[in-house]
């Protein structure tokens, strides 16, 4: 079973992804802000990690940024969310290295979509 991190500072929000993924068949692994992503990714080395752009500890460029000087984890696929989706948001999640960018509120199809691409290698759209 492929295991996602989930990292979110939103209950409500990490609690829709599980629900969606768990169903989808994939094993979930919370994390509440940036610092206890960058644990739980170094304990479990997840097959994909999901970040929200805005959390407490550490945003998600700190913690992409981490994970790709990480041998280990560099290769990991990483997902952005984000709340606060403005022009050009996607474009420099994508230019610092995040896999794939997704706003909120979650399309629940679109977000199945990418990680199946994602876990899957290839390209999300």
């Amino acid at each position: 079973m492929k295991k996602i991190l989930v990292a979110d500072d939103i209950e409500t929000s990490r609690e829709l992804i599980r629900t969606v993924l768990e169903t989808s068949g994939y094993e979930v692994i919370e994390a509440s802000d940036g610092l206890e992503a960058l644990q739980y990714a170094r304990q479990i080395h997840p097959d994909l990690i999901i970040l929200d752009i805005h959390m407490p500890g550490a945003d998600g460029f700190g913690v992409l940024a981490e994970l790709r000087k990480d041998n280990t984890l560099a290769a990991t696929p990483v997902m952005a969310l984000t709340a606060s989706a403005m022009q050009g948001d996607r474009q420099r999640a994508l230019s610092a290295g995040f896999d794939s960018y997704i706003s909120k509120p979650i399309p629940l199809s679109v977000l199945r979509k990418e990680v199946e691409l994602l876990l899957g290698g290839g390209e999300p759209s």
